[in-house]
């Protein structure tokens, strides 16, 4: 059985996406995010995908963080969705900058209140002596916003957007002859290519 393969990788995210949040995936928005410095050290780790912007892929952080800098040096990076109940992947490949403070906003004051408290009490990436130190910041900023209905945003914390150059679409199939296809973006059309497993 072949894929039916939409025109554009955003819309085929999307029925992949729409298929994962509805099944038994323990987290579907869960991906890995690669990136690298400017002497090309990589690192990986996983963040939460947040929805699209422009054709893009967001997610939020401290700009401060050990990310936030390799994509400050070198914004080319990767982001890989893995649903191993369904057996699909998709990797895919682009340019990351940061969203408008606008998106970051919207973003920031939608989320929990002790979350918002908590992106002020975290230097992300930044060495503490000790939780007790974590847990005191926390308080620290309770107290401080104590009487804020709304918590400003931190100038140093907000959302990047990745902008697929590539995207690669594979599906687990039965004696290793998976289905693999992916989008190449060719100036301003995608160009889709089927590959061996």
């Amino acid at each position: 059985m072949n894929f039916d393969k939409l025109e554009n990788p955003i819309e085929q995210f999307t029925r992949w996406y729409d298929e994962a949040t509805h099944s038994q995936e323990a987290k579907p928005d869960a991906m890995t995010l690669a990136t690298a410095d400017k002497q090309g050290h990589s690192s990986a780790r996983i963040v939460l995908f947040k929805g699209l912007y422009q054709e893009g892929f967001c997610f939020y952080t401290n700009y401060n963080s050990n990310k936030s800098q390799n994509l400050a040096e070198n914004p080319h990076a990767s982001i890989v969705f893995y649903w191993p109940v369904l057996g699909k992947q998709i990797c895919i490949q682009g340019v990351v900058e940061k969203l408008p403070v606008s998106e970051s906003e919207k973003y920031f004051h939608s989320r929990p209140r002790q979350s918002q408290i908590g992106a002020w009490s975290s230097k992300q990436s930044q060495t503490i002596t000790s939780r007790t130190e974590l847990e005191n910041k926390f308080e620290d900023y309770q107290t401080k916003f104590k009487e804020c209905e709304k918590i400003p945003l931190p100038t140093y914390w907000g959302g990047f957007v990745l902008k697929p150059t590539r995207v690669e679409f594979w599906h687990d199939r039965a004696h290793r002859l998976h289905d693999r296809f992916v989008y190449v973006r060719q100036e301003s059309q995608w160009i889709i290519q089927q590959l061996a497993p």
